[in-house]
């Protein structure tokens, strides 16, 4: 008897945990970053590009040569906002343009500069990428070629 309400109670429960919701795998991060990656060296530009997961965690980092050290934290945090708010960074660079839209700034982990997309799977939220190192224009360019090759 002993046993069994063991089995119920341990065992049963680590059995049937299951991964149930999308989640974006390390394979996925580094063929996002390879497809970023491969449309910046095309076009001349190097960059940081950025990969995190639902949380906000880092998952893939990839600095191309020659890119300022300042573009490690920014792509981070194009990235983050990108996951928080489960929208384009450009969104927020666009409302920053309008009337009031400085009242962007004051929001915890908002970046107003383009280069931040979420990355979805099944309609829910896996991650998100970032990018930095040439203009906020440019950066969402990449940021669009490396969530191409994820859907």
């Amino acid at each position: 008897m002993k046993k069994l309400l063991f089995i119920l109670l341990f065992i049963l429960p680590i059995l049937s945990f299951s991964q149930t919701k999308p989640y974006l795998t390390l394979a996925d991060a580094q063929r996002i970053s390879d497809a970023a990656e491969a449309k910046a060296k095309a076009e001349g530009w190097n960059v940081v590009i950025a990969i995190l997961d639902d949380g906000g965690h880092l998952v893939s980092l990839r600095r191309m040569d020659g890119v300022q050290i300042g573009s490690v934290e920014v792509a981070q945090a194009k990235a983050k906002s990108a996951v928080y708010f489960k929208r384009s960074t450009k969104i927020f660079e666009d409302a920053m343009k309008g009337e009031g839209g400085s009242r962007i700034a004051t929001l915890p982990n908002a970046v107003g500069v383009e280069g931040g997309l979420p990355i979805f799977k099944d309609g829910v939220i896996v991650g998100s990428i970032g990018i930095s190192g040439v203009t906020s224009a440019q950066d969402g360019i990449i940021a669009q070629a490396g969530l191409e090759v994820y859907r």
